[in-house]
């Protein structure tokens, strides 16, 4: 695939420069997707923009009555006035689609002038015991480049050390240091059988310090059990049409 195979609509030309960019695409318990549309709703995010290619899912995703497609973008100002951008998405591309993915993300970056691209993850721990419920859940990040770790260190953010990786992330992190763009991906340890809101939460309180503004999540832990059950219900219901999409291998780290 190349990467014309994915093109970027821009609905309105938004000004992006020096903007933050999250990248929400399904992980290891939906961490990634759940952390994306819980940011647009917290920041206020409206759609700026759209992904298309002919190997996303023949489907239109429904909410509030409004189509919209498999993968979308939102946009808006926060209060401290930094720019923000999120893309999202409910389903796993193609392994052989995430390298045209991520090009057409990173160019999209580059294009707008963006600062600083944040993609979380969900990864299991291998070799430590599962977490309680009421347990918060441990976040790590790893930046693409000197300053992105940098910035991770200046925070106080525990940085990942050692393991793997593997889709839209992993590959945004290795686009972002072979080009010099900053690219930080955050790793929450999940449960990898089903969506996890609460790795998402402590992946969202990361970001939060990450863009300079504190988001709450109380309502995220409080609606977990629910966002949980709302998810596995629309896989369910999507997965005759997403069949083909394939599995890939998912971020891990050696405990």
């Amino acid at each position: 695939m190349h990467l014309e195979d994915v093109e970027i609509v821009d609905f309105e030309d938004t000004d992006l420069s020096d903007a933050i960019v999250i990248a929400g695409f399904p992980s290891i318990g939906l961490v990634s997707t759940i952390v994306a549309n819980y940011s647009i709703d917290a920041l206020g995010l409206k759609q700026v923009g759209a992904l298309n290619s002919p190997h996303f899912p023949t489907l239109s995703v429904v909410h509030t009555g409004e189509p919209l497609s498999p993968v979308r973008i939102y946009a808006g100002k926060l209060e401290t006035g930094e720019k923000i951008a999120v893309f999202v998405s409910e389903f796993k591309p193609k392994p052989s689609l995430i390298s045209s993915l991520s090009d057409a993300i990173i160019d999209w970056v580059k294009k707008k002038g963006c600062k600083l691209l944040i993609s979380p993850e969900g990864m299991v721990v291998e070799g430590k015991p599962s977490k309680e419920e009421d347990d918060i859940v441990d976040a790590y990040a790893i930046g693409s480049t000197e300053n992105a770790r940098q910035i991770l260190q200046s925070m106080n953010i525990p940085q990942f050390k050692n393991g793997i990786i593997a889709g839209v992330s992993g590959v945004l992190l290795n686009k972002g240091k072979h080009e010099n763009i900053d690219v930080i991906s955050i790793l929450a340890e999940a449960h990898p059988n089903y969506p996890d809101a609460r790795a998402a939460a402590s992946a969202i309180t990361v970001i939060g310090t990450l863009i300079g503004v504190k988001i709450d999540v109380a309502p995220l832990y409080d609606e977990a059990e629910r966002i949980e059950k709302q998810l596995q219900k629309f896989h369910k219901q999507a997965k005759p049409m997403v069949s083909g999409a394939g599995q890939i291998p998912q971020p891990s780290m050696y405990g």
